[in-house]
């Protein structure tokens, strides 16, 4: 079993930054890979960012490409969101998930997923 545990959210004015972190405990973390989704209120969840367990591939969605940044630290068994210019429409609960293998977890496919951090971004 592995628990996610995410944090770093909060409220924050269009155009900062805010950086998110995800804390694994239990099972190898090294053999997981590792994504962000996001659900804003009335929406379904959506993929934000993945990243291979060896950091070698990494994947984003669209709207956030050249703002947000997915990193991990296999050692410190964590894995990171660095959000910059944020805008109004970034406001979402944000989940960490984790599946095991060598393909990027999906909405439906992820083995866990951690309890959410609101990130809330003011106009």
């Amino acid at each position: 079993q592995v628990q996610l545990v995410e944090s770093g959210g909060g409220l924050v004015q269009a155009g900062g930054s805010l950086r998110l972190s995800c804390a694994a405990s239990g099972g190898t973390f090294g053999n997981y890979y590792m994504g962000w989704f996001r659900q804003a209120p009335g929406k379904e969840r959506e993929f934000v960012a993945a990243i291979s367990y060896s950091a070698a591939m990494v994947y984003y969605e669209d709207s956030v490409k050249g703002r947000f940044t997915i990193s991990r630290d296999n050692a410190k068994r964590t894995v990171y969101l660095q959000m910059n210019s944020l805008k109004p429409e970034d406001t979402a609960v944000y989940y960490c998930a984790a599946r095991a293998g060598r393909i990027p977890p999906t909405g439906s496919s992820a083995d866990y997923w951690g309890q959410g951090t609101q990130v809330t971004v003011s106009s």
